[in-house]
């Protein structure tokens, strides 16, 4: 086989560590004698936290990493930084962004191109092969393009394919605090799960409680979440605050009251969660990942200050983070978005109906604590919580046949 360029689209920290990991692994695995090079190029996100390229250069399979600077350099003009070379045969893969750049940069290049369809598949005309997540983006398109789609899956679901299995669960009770990795998020994540975690140990000692540190997220900015004087939240859930106390290591956050929460700074910490009994979250990707490993969550949505909450999609979120008016857009877009009632975590998505709970208002720390404790002296509704997640995290694998597809068109190239 003629050496081989695989040129992976993406944006966010999401996508970049739940779509791209997986599939670049596969890959790796598929073309070990490494006939092929694996090329990441992201386009700008709204989401992005700075170090999605970092990221996905740490990924032992990917050879070249494009930062989303350069991004708009190469879709209109062909150039990269460093003049990269491209082989004559080749495959462009969406796993995040706009499905448009895959149309555009595998005109560029001359390749046979592949979109992963999570919900949607745009441009079905000009695009080779689709990778569908679920039945539905299939039945969305014309009947004369279907033959284009395989039904692979959900990527996230590949997760559980990283644990250990069986997953060993904690002698001693483990609480995952799932703060978040967003300024919007922990600034009221960190204060909110302190004081839980402070009133869970004053009814239990012997809970131990795990921070899994975003790749994006350093230690130093962490802290300034749980300042007071950083941090203008802490006094809404409690006036919680905590400090990084480092060992040999071993990092660790201390709170006011004597509370310690281990920060695991391992990527991805799919382990370490594996091993909770249950986990405190925010919305986001998390929430998938959590239900691929069958870890139980109560998902929190606290709104003691809506302006807070600008991560939304869309124009909702450009709304919500322009200057100056910004924090009024928030408002009343959180308002209106938590009026509808609507589900928020994506196995309670995919299931229609909540399996998981979504407390969503003015969270109070005792109201939260107790529910923890109420789960962690029934272990058998934990039990069913994991059952519920089973039915509805998919079936694994997706990661292995999309690594197929792209084989199969690269040597028919």
């Amino acid at each position: 086989m003629q050496p081989a360029d695989i040129v992976i689209l993406s944006n966010g920290p999401g996508e970049v560590g739940t779509w791209v990991r997986p599939v670049v692994k596969a890959l790796g695995k598929k073309f070990s004698d490494r006939e092929v090079r694996i090329s990441v190029l992201l386009s700008p996100c709204p989401h992005s936290t700075g170090k999605e390229a970092a990221i996905a250069s740490s990924y032992d399979e990917v050879e070249r990493v494009l930062p989303a600077s350069n991004f708009f350099a190469f879709l209109l003009w062909g150039k990269t930084p460093d003049n990269w070379h491209w082989h004559r045969c080749g495959m462009v893969v969406f796993l995040g962004g706009d499905q448009f750049y895959t149309v555009a940069i595998s005109k560029r290049l001359g390749y046979a191109s592949l979109i992963y369809a999570e919900w949607d598949a745009r441009w079905y005309r000009f695009v080779d092969r689709f990778a569908a997540m679920n039945q539905k983006a299939v039945e969305r398109v014309p009947k004369s393009y279907q033959s284009k789609f395989s039904l692979v899956g959900d990527l996230m679901a590949d997760v559980a394919l990283e644990v250990e299995s069986p997953a060993r669960q904690a002698e001693t009770p483990l609480i995952g605090l799932l703060v978040g990795s967003k300024p919007a998020k922990l600034s009221q994540g960190v204060p909110l799960c302190l004081a839980i975690a402070e009133i869970i140990q004053q009814h239990n000692p012997q809970v131990r409680f795990v921070i899994p540190v975003a790749p994006t997220l350093n230690l130093a900015t962490l802290s300034n979440y749980a300042s007071s004087q950083h941090n203008p939240y802490i006094s809404a859930f409690g006036n919680v605050t905590a400090e990084i106390v480092t060992a040999k290591h071993d990092d660790r956050l201390i709170t006011s009251g004597g509370t310690e929460i281990e920060l695991v700074t391992e990527f991805p910490a799919y382990q370490t969660l594996a091993k909770c009994q249950i986990c405190l979250t925010t919305v986001g990707a998390n929430t998938a990942e959590l239900t691929a490993l069958r870890v139980p969550m109560i998902v929190l949505l606290p709104t003691q200050q809506l302006e807070a909450m600008r991560s939304w999609d869309g124009l909702p979120g450009i709304l919500a983070n322009l200057p100056g008016v910004g924090i009024t857009f928030a408002k009343l877009i959180n308002w209106l978005v938590l009026k509808q009632g609507r589900l928020f975590a994506w196995p309670n998505i995919w299931a229609g109906t909540e399996i998981v709970p979504e407390l969503v208002g003015k969270l109070e720390p005792e109201s939260v604590a107790q529910l923890v404790l109420d789960y962690l002296t029934h272990p058998q509704k934990l039990q069913s919580m994991r059952d519920r997640l089973s039915e509805v995290r998919g079936q694994t694998g997706a990661a292995q046949q999309i690594a197929d597809i792209i084989s199969h068109e690269i040597t028919k190239t």
